[in-house]
């Protein structure tokens, strides 16, 4: 069994890879530019097809599309929320999602035909939920709105490969991007996080779940 993680450089990716390590699972370490992780950059195909060549043939068990950014903190409705801002915060956070994913089939097509069940886990945010609007961030919420979608379109076409998609909120995360002020540390809601991957079957696909278990709005 082998686990990829993409942005497992830091923050939630980096515990998970840690928590996986742990028990002896294989994990294939993704991050634009750290020393002994596989070099990968969501924001550019060239890159992603690179990762796809260097990993060819070798089946995958779990894709965890973690890499993402958050760029609109502080931005003002009336001064902010630059152009720039939306392609880079869409290109990181959904098409990038949707071209790993799209790049990686073959692998994870590789892994069921060894006779272990592939998944993917496509991190997201209770924030891109449609009914719980809060106002703000408003380049972060559509990017993860896009991406909530996305997965759940993916795992209509993907049941009948027998690929199961599970889209999921970490919880406000003291990491970098979370910041000091978040409800939870990672030693609480990692733990959570990895069960709901590692539960995901073709049961449940499509599914959005918090880090606890609970069933999030879409």
């Amino acid at each position: 069994m082998s686990i990829l993680i993409t942005g497992a450089n830091r923050g939630i990716g980096h515990a998970l890879s840690r928590a996986w390590q742990s028990s002896g699972t294989e994990v294939i370490q993704t991050a634009r530019n750290s020393p002994g992780m596989e070099p990968l950059d969501v924001a550019d195909p060239s890159s992603i097809k690179e990762l796809a060549e260097r990993l060819e043939g070798q089946p995958i068990s779990t894709l965890v599309c973690n890499a993402g950014v958050s760029l609109d903190k502080f931005d003002e409705l009336e001064t902010g929320y630059a152009p720039e801002l939306w392609a880079e915060s869409f290109a990181v956070n959904v098409t990038g999602v949707f071209l790993v994913i799209q790049a990686l089939l073959p692998n994870l097509r590789a892994s069921r035909d060894a006779g272990i069940a592939p998944k993917i886990a496509i991190i997201a945010s209770q924030m891109g939920s449609q009914n719980s609007p809060a106002g703000n961030r408003f380049i972060y919420r559509a990017s993860k709105a896009a991406a909530i979608n996305l997965g759940r379109n993916l795992a209509v076409d993907l049941e009948s490969d027998g690929i199961a998609v599970g889209i999921y909120h970490p919880g406000w995360v003291a990491t970098d991007m979370g910041g000091d002020s978040a409800d939870l540390t990672l030693d609480e809601a990692v733990p959570g996080l990895r069960k709901q991957i590692d539960e995901l079957t073709l049961s449940e696909t499509g599914c959005f779940k918090s880090w606890d278990g609970s069933d999030c709005e879409f």
